[in-house]
């Protein structure tokens, strides 16, 4: 408890002392002992067993929230609220802090959701054949109840401790969250089959209906581990391309957060969206194929080490092409250095003939380095990152994309790596003579052929310093390329 903030804390006494009042209240009357025993029973066994949603797993979902609008309708918004504040006795590692908490919150969304149901017209007790379809709608109304209230109650606990920010970086990402309670309510539905199958069959309604669900849940936890393990191996390779570059430590995983951000905002399903993450992770997996004498190369490479840049990104898709569940990642790591204007490599694709998931990772990939420190120059802010990715739109990035990560980058804001200068180096002009290579040039003319403008380029390409405080960014704008590397 003395580790939360003094808001937080103040905050869950209140709620665990308004539950307790209320069960101290009561009223118990009406109350039948012995299904309140058995319902409380089989709610702290729901809760005991949680389902992770979402990567990470910090948020779960169990059977316990239909267990609780069982309750509701079985024993009223007295007997709900007990149910639900059995929850600190679920057999889980939990601090005592949270399971009063968990107990509280469920005690009072159970609690507010019989009163809803009671005053829509809802029954407390057996329902019969008699009590059908009127009984729905004052459940409907009750699983909404419930679901409001522990979103609130969540919510407000978040912001007490400093995770929920009106704007910014570091804004607090409710997809998790939102996804658990969508669930819930799912879940929830399920609370009036058991009621209703309860007079019937007695407590072996509870096993008819959850039986399946659990069988279910396990199913669902093959496939989280599974997709974990995925994470973890592609994880392990971005970390085998990030060990030849000190200053490309993390940018995979960057990029790939970057990506999905685009994607999101595109409103891409959930699927498309954790394939494009992948790609992002995996762009540069083909650099292990290039030798580290050259990606480490201080000084201008000749034209056979640059030839052997341009080759990372088809030799990334052949090393991993036949990892099945890449799906459409495939085409975003082969083809994430085309350009629009039909400049870019290994294909030369013009304007749309890219693939969609390449030119997210495209412009992902760009504003990652503008807004990393590379040896050869600070990182740009994030504000000039965006104006050099806007005036580079329709000729090297795809517009759409370009405005899509503006707006998530406003709302949810954007990470930059906390690397403070180079190790033993310095910043500017001479430090560009000695920068390691990180990433590649976008597209180059082949040796020997006159262009009326400076080679296009990526982020990584060209060395330009960073802009000075107050003053425009130190970029080619004119010729529509992104810049911020170093040349060969």
């Amino acid at each position: 408890m003395r580790a939360l903030p003094g808001g937080a804390r103040v905050y869950v006494g209140i709620i665990v002392v308004s539950a307790v009042t209320i069960l101290l209240i009561g009223p118990y009357t009406g109350i039948d002992l012995q299904t309140l025993i058995v319902v409380a029973l089989l709610f702290v066994v729901a809760e005991s067993i949680s389902t992770s949603v979402g990567s990470g797993g910090k948020a779960g979902m169990s059977p316990s929230s239909a267990v609780s609008l069982a309750a509701v309708v079985l024993v009223g918004p007295v007997g709900a609220a007990l149910v639900g504040f059995a929850s600190c006795f679920a057999v889980r590692r939990l601090a005592p802090v949270k399971r009063a908490f968990n107990g509280a919150q469920f005690a009072l969304a159970a609690f507010a959701a019989g009163h809803v149901y009671l005053l829509c017209g809802g029954v407390v007790g057996e329902l019969g054949r008699e009590d059908f379809p009127a009984v729905v709608l004052p459940y409907v109304a009750a699983v909404l109840a419930h679901s409001a209230v522990n979103s609130l109650l969540v919510g407000v606990l978040f912001w007490t401790l400093g995770q929920v920010r009106p704007r910014g970086r570091g804004r607090f990402n409710w997809r998790p969250l939102v996804a658990v309670e969508l669930s819930s309510m799912g879940y929830q539905m399920l609370g009036l089959a058991i009621a209703a199958v309860w007079g019937g069959v007695g407590i072996v309604a509870p096993l008819l209906v959850l039986l399946p669900l659990f069988i279910a849940r396990w199913a669902f936890a093959q496939q989280v581990d599974e997709a974990r393990a995925h994470e973890a191996t592609l994880a392990t390779l971005c970390q085998a391309v990030e060990t030849k570059d000190y200053y490309t430590r993390g940018h995979c995983m960057r990029v790939a957060e970057g990506a999905a951000m685009i994607a999101r905002e595109l409103g891409m399903s959930a699927e498309r969206v954790q394939k494009i993450r992948y790609a992002g992770m995996l762009h540069d997996i083909g650099k292990l194929g290039v030798p580290t004498k050259v990606l480490q190369k201080t000084g201008k490479l000749t034209d056979e080490e640059y030839a052997a840049i341009k080759l990372h990104p088809t030799r990334g898709y052949e090393i991993v092409r036949e990892i099945g569940f890449l799906d459409e990642a495939l085409a975003g790591i082969r083809h994430h250095h085309e350009r629009l204007d039909g400049r870019g490599y290994p294909m030369g694709l013009v304007g749309m003939e890219i693939p969609e998931s390449a030119r997210i990772i495209s412009v992902a990939d760009v504003f990652d380095c503008l807004t990393s420190t590379r040896s050869y120059r600070k990182a740009w802010s994030v504000e000039d990152a965006i104006v050099e990715l806007r005036a580079c739109a329709g000729t090297q990035f795809d517009p759409r994309m370009v405005e899509a990560l503006v707006r998530a980058v406003e709302r949810e804001g954007w990470e930059t790596p906390d690397i403070a200068e180079p190790p033993g180096g310095c910043y500017g002009s001479a430090a560009a003579e000695a920068a390691s290579l990180e990433d590649e040039a976008a597209a180059v003319p082949d040796p020997g052929t006159e262009v009326s403008e400076p080679a296009a380029v990526s982020a990584e390409e060209r060395a330009v310093p960073a802009p000075a405080e107050g003053a425009a960014p130190t970029t080619a704008l004119s010729t529509g390329t992104a810049t911020g590397g170093r040349d060969r």
